[in-house]
């Protein structure tokens, strides 16, 4: 018993952490407006953003087409020993829109991404660059982690889009070879199975999976110890962290949602 109260108290404090430099990192940003400056460096967010967002297009993109091709493909030969072949687009764009498209977008984003940052803040916090900053008082929180946390947030939803557009090519491709499904019947079906709900549910998830990856990713560079191993453990704790948050929230998202009557 002791030992899950000690497990619960490290990540709540763990929770704590996170949340305070976000705090920080809003509060140097709102320092900027005050004294009328540039709240954050904008070539630094624009550089982010093509790391997040253009640098993982394919990534996103082809993962997504291959998972769409094998689920329609395994759904529809099952669906097909009862005739209902024909439910395969609902089935791809329902599932991608409101839980696979943001899930698998948010994982990716968490192991490419995600460990870039830390290793990079990681390598800055041991040769002691950021505690330079502060220094100076540059303000290390509004300079690397709002750029990265807000990249990622803002291109989330985009490539979220991507994956989902990905998944139905992958899923239309396999379907009209190996169900002679037309392309233009899987599509227009695919869209009139869509209601607001879905796509409202995989914006919010997006957006929160965002600020999960970029917030966790940032802390775990911020706070290294230990040198150059310590940046190697922190880089597997960020991305593992990252990634289990992102399904333990989406797990907690979706019976919030079942919960919420339509």
């Amino acid at each position: 018993m002791a030992l899950y109260a000690n497990r619960l108290h490290a990540l709540l404090a763990h929770l704590s952490s996170v949340g305070w430099m976000l705090h920080g990192a809003g509060a140097e940003i709102r320092d900027g407006f005050v004294r009328r400056r540039s709240p954050l460096r904008f070539s630094h967010l624009l550089n982010q953003a093509d790391r997040v967002g253009f640098g993982s297009l394919p990534l996103v993109a082809l993962v997504s087409f291959f998972i769409g091709l094998t689920m329609a493909l395994l759904t529809g030969h099952q669906l097909r020993t009862f005739g209902q072949e024909e439910l395969v687009p609902a089935l791809v764009s329902i599932s991608f829109t409101r839980e696979l498209g943001p899930l698998m977008t948010g994982i990716v984003l968490a192991a490419r991404i995600g460990a870039a940052f830390t290793a990079e803040l990681g390598t800055m916090t041991v040769n002691e660059e950021v505690e330079a900053l502060e220094a100076m008082g540059l303000g290390a929180l509004r300079l690397l982690v709002a750029p990265r946390v807000l990249a990622v947030v803002l291109l989330m939803p985009s490539l979220v889009v991507v994956s989902d557009l990905s998944a139905l090519l992958g899923a239309t491709t396999i379907s009209h070879w190996a169900f002679g499904m037309n392309h233009r019947f899987f599509f227009e079906n695919a869209l009139e199975s869509l209601i607001l709900r879905d796509l409202v549910s995989g914006v919010l998830k997006s957006l929160l999976f965002g600020l999960i990856v970029g917030a966790e990713a940032c802390f775990q560079g911020l706070t290294v110890r230990g040198g150059a191993a310590g940046v190697g453990g922190a880089t597997t704790s960020s991305v593992v962290a990252a990634i289990t948050s992102v399904i333990a929230c989406d797990s907690l998202f979706n019976i919030i949602l079942v919960a919420i009557p339509e």
